[in-house]
């Protein structure tokens, strides 16, 4: 079922470096996985990336330098996503279970390749959706789960947002940016709706990011009815207790997940260990505004 395009020791014995890419063929298809490390022996720590569409292994080393001293970090890319999508196209129907999927398959692999009995799970944003999957299903696995800005209540946070940023342009009188949030619906209908949405969020957290309708539809062609499927998911409803660890890493300038829903998750979760992390300077990308704080707590909650 598995097939690895590259070579390592197995832990236990001495002491080797690894830094390589490979395929692991789960769920039927060929999918890209980056392996760095400065010791074969240290724990495995698995980051599933946001989106979904989004691969961040072209810069995931901004944010994983140091934590490749402490840990084996894998980047992987999703079906459809990046080097992935470069080897094959998904030959079935995206859908929640499918990803869900992938990802135990994932994790199996990685834990049997290696001679380990759990790992280290870090998600950002959708990847979270899938984490929570894991840590709801498959505790047993996890040494500790590290959500990072969560989709705990997706469709609640885009009302909040939605009504916070009407509210903003209400006040500055701005005819253009209410003209277009008139146009939004929750669920989002269509990329043109999510474009309208994102631009003003970004506006609205005084971020310098930009973003084209065009970008926004051409994602939404493929993605956006898995996303909205993912966005009704209510973690209050459905995993108010989690048999893992888990650590919440939360921008207090996060207006696309809402911190303040985070927040209220966390106090209401029960968990055997959990704690909740607020990162001052950072909205929704908050491994790349503080990646250096990022690495420095998860090191932290494995010496712990």
């Amino acid at each position: 079922m598995i097939g690895l395009a590259f070579t390592f020791s197995y832990r236990g014995l001495s002491q080797t470096s690894i830094d390589s890419t490979g395929i692991l063929t789960v769920g039927g298809i060929k999918q890209f996985v980056s392996i760095k490390g400065k010791d074969n022996r240290n724990p495995l720590l698995l980051f599933l990336h946001g989106g979904p569409g989004n691969s961040v292994i072209h810069y995931a080393e901004k944010f994983t330098h140091k934590l490749q001293e402490h840990f084996i970090v894998v980047q992987w890319d999703q079906r459809n996503v990046g080097k992935t999508l470069s080897l094959n196209k998904s030959p079935e129907p995206l859908t929640i279970a499918l990803f869900e999927r992938d990802t135990h398959q994932i994790i199996d692999s990685l834990l049997k390749r290696f001679h380990q009995p759990k790992l280290y799970l870090v998600g950002h944003s959708w990847g979270t959706f899938l984490g929570f999957y894991m840590a709801k299903n498959y505790p047993e696995l996890l040494y500790a789960y590290i959500p990072i800005c969560p989709m705990i209540n997706q469709q609640e946070s885009e009302r909040i947002t939605l009504a916070a940023m009407k509210e903003k342009a209400s006040q500055a009188q701005n005819d253009g940016a209410l003209r277009e949030l008139s146009l939004v619906k929750i669920p989002f209908e269509d990329g043109e709706q999510l474009y309208f949405h994102r631009k003003w969020a970004l506006d609205y957290m005084g971020s310098k990011a930009k973003i084209t309708k065009t970008q926004v539809q051409e994602w939404a062609l493929m993605w956006l009815p898995l996303f909205n499927e993912a966005s009704k998911d209510n973690l209050f409803e459905s995993a108010p207790a989690l048999r893992c660890p888990v650590y919440f890493f939360v921008g207090r300038k996060d207006v696309q997940t809402n911190s303040g829903i985070t927040e209220k998750y966390y106090n209401i979760l029960d968990a055997p260990k959990k704690q909740l992390y607020w990162f001052e300077r950072s909205g929704h990308s908050l491994p790349s505004t503080e990646p250096d704080l990022l690495q420095e707590i998860i090191i932290g909650i494995k010496e712990k």
